[in-house]
């Protein structure tokens, strides 16, 4: 079983309009981020879990007041996550998750099992359509919208008895939807009273895991960041 190594415990701080450059395309390899963005969020577990805090520089953005260089010089974009290694830049969460564990060090996030990569590849094409079907119905019936698509996750985290997690053990299939149930069940609860664990066992405790592991728990947004934001951006 793949074991995650030790995490960074301290959080740089975010850099804005104000912030000078890092010195960039030096061959260092920089994942630049925001603390508060989901998809972000992906990239960094990655890079936690593969014990890459010695490899990968992280560097946070202000998103709500980024530096013009960002934009200018390394990701013309102006999203996070993005990645700067080997002298070119790399963005989108899925594919840096993929990215990251094909190539670097450190415990790999697919197993050799072809029909759990064939599950893992139906999981991860299916998070747009799982983001899309929540985040699209925050003002409608919660219960009626957002109530299918945990269940698909307590249907999907059914699949392995092997372990606590969509293919058992932890892979990019977890990362790649554990940022987005953390803020749902943050924000669902606080606003609706809707507890996304409720009847859903596995769910509740493929959370619970997730919650255990160091390379995942260093990532986690501020809840009433989250709270606040969502608010203010879905519900305004």
């Amino acid at each position: 079983m793949a074991t995650p190594r030790s995490v960074q415990q301290i959080r740089p701080a975010s850099l804005d309009s104000t912030s000078e450059p890092p010195a960039l395309f030096d061959g260092t390899t920089r994942l630049y981020i925001s603390y508060i963005c989901p998809f972000a969020q992906r990239a960094w577990i990655t890079r936690n879990f593969k014990g890459l805090q010695d490899k990968i520089e992280l560097v946070p953005i202000d998103l709500q007041n980024r530096p013009v260089w960002y934009k200018e010089k390394v990701y013309p974009q102006n999203k996070v996550p993005s990645l700067e290694h080997k002298n070119k830049v790399i963005g989108e969460s899925l594919d840096l998750v993929k990215y990251i564990d094909s190539n670097f060090e450190g415990p790999s996030l697919l197993p050799d099992d072809p029909e759990k990569q064939k599950f893992a590849e139906e999981l991860i094409a299916y998070s747009d359509t799982f983001l899309k079907e929540i985040y699209g119905n925050f003002k409608g019936d919660i219960e009626k919208h957002a109530g299918p698509q945990f269940d698909y996750l307590e249907k999907a985290l059914d699949k392995f008895d092997d372990g606590p997690f969509f293919l058992g053990q932890f892979s990019q299939a977890d990362i790649v939807y554990a940022p987005f149930v953390e803020r749902f069940q943050i924000f669902l609860k606080e606003v609706f009273d809707y507890d996304i664990t409720s009847g859903r066992p596995k769910l509740a405790k493929w959370i619970e895991e997730l919650n255990k592991l160091d390379s995942y728990i260093q990532t986690k947004a501020d809840p009433k960041e989250v709270v606040d934001l969502y608010k203010k951006k879905y519900l305004a």
